[in-house]
């Protein structure tokens, strides 16, 4: 069972029925919205956080090579551990270059609930 919360949903959205702000009510969704947002955010793209973020999409103007996965892999496992090291504990990071694809997944462990969960993503190069 999901712990209950309310947060902004992301990405931004607006409820139509209710004529304001969407919300996000999972804790699981909201620490997925959280890592994705850690995850496409690039450094420098927030005023007041400068370093925030691991910039990920600016990997998509790189060659699609074993070297990049494994500098993905680095940039995220460093982002996560600091800005949501107090709500997630990242066990693993795994990047692959696979063609046009650069496939992600995350380990990571809920402090809150203790629990694991794992993260797939694929960026398009």
């Amino acid at each position: 069972m999901s712990t209950p919360i309310t947060s902004i949903l992301f990405p931004f959205a607006i409820n139509e029925k209710l004529g304001r702000l969407a919300q996000e009510n999972d804790y699981e969704e909201y620490i997925k919205q959280l890592i994705r947002q850690v995850l496409f955010t690039a450094q420098g793209e927030r005023i007041n956080r400068p370093d925030f973020g691991a910039g990920v999409k600016r990997l998509v103007f790189a060659p699609n090579s074993p070297a990049t996965a494994s500098l993905a892999q680095t940039l995220i496992f460093q982002a996560l551990t600091r800005w949501l090291g107090t709500l997630i504990r990242t066990e693993s990071v795994e990047a692959e270059a696979v063609e046009e694809r650069l496939n992600i997944t995350i380990g990571y462990t809920i402090l809150a609930k203790q629990e694991r969960r794992f993260l797939n993503l694929e960026v398009t190069f």
